[in-house]
């Protein structure tokens, strides 16, 4: 059960009601985490700003993969379970890719420089090196995706964060970060 109460609709802030409402029209639910997040509406604000603006960075694929990559290191069992949902419902990435993604890894060359990247950064704390940053631009991003990249793992470590403080309830089916990817 979730250490912090996480509102029905009809028990959301009403400043939060709009973009729960949104959410609803884009996903047909609103997932736990949002409705955990709409407690504080200027949370929320900013974090589906954040959320929607990254939407438009790299592809849906790398996305996916890089969150995968963060929520394994920061062992966050609700992302891992939606973003493995993501990944296999949307972005189409097949079983095998997830279990490598959460490995920090990925057998596409250019997604991987991405997801060894990010999971460096997590478990680096930010203090990756140069050669790090070389090799992602070397695999093909630019200096502006590499940025996008960093925005990434503080979206995914926000959410992670979020989740583990509260241990909010899985409204996906359930991965388990300790369990072999």
């Amino acid at each position: 059960m979730s250490r912090l109460t996480i509102p029905s609709f009809d028990d959301a802030p009403e400043e939060s009601k709009p973009i729960l409402e949104a959410i609803k029209k884009q996903l047909g639910s609103v997932p736990n985490l949002f409705r955990l997040i709409a407690k504080s509406p200027a949370a929320l604000t900013a974090y589906s700003s954040g959320s929607g603006a990254l939407a438009k960075t790299l592809d849906l694929k790398t996305r996916e993969r890089i969150a995968l990559a963060v929520s394994q290191v920061n062992g966050c069992e609700y992302c891992l379970s939606a973003h493995s949902y993501i990944a296999t419902n949307m972005a189409k990435i097949s079983p095998e890719e997830i279990a490598l993604a959460r490995k920090g890894v990925s057998t596409d060359v250019k997604a991987n420089a991405a997801v060894q990247f990010a999971r460096k950064m997590v478990e680096k704390r930010g203090h990756v090196e140069e050669v790090d940053v070389d090799e992602v631009i070397r695999a093909g991003f630019t200096e502006a995706q590499v940025v996008e990249i960093v925005a990434l793992v503080a979206e995914t470590t926000f959410t992670n964060y979020m989740n583990e403080v509260a241990k909010t309830d899985i409204d996906f089916p359930v991965v388990r970060a300790f369990e072999p990817a």
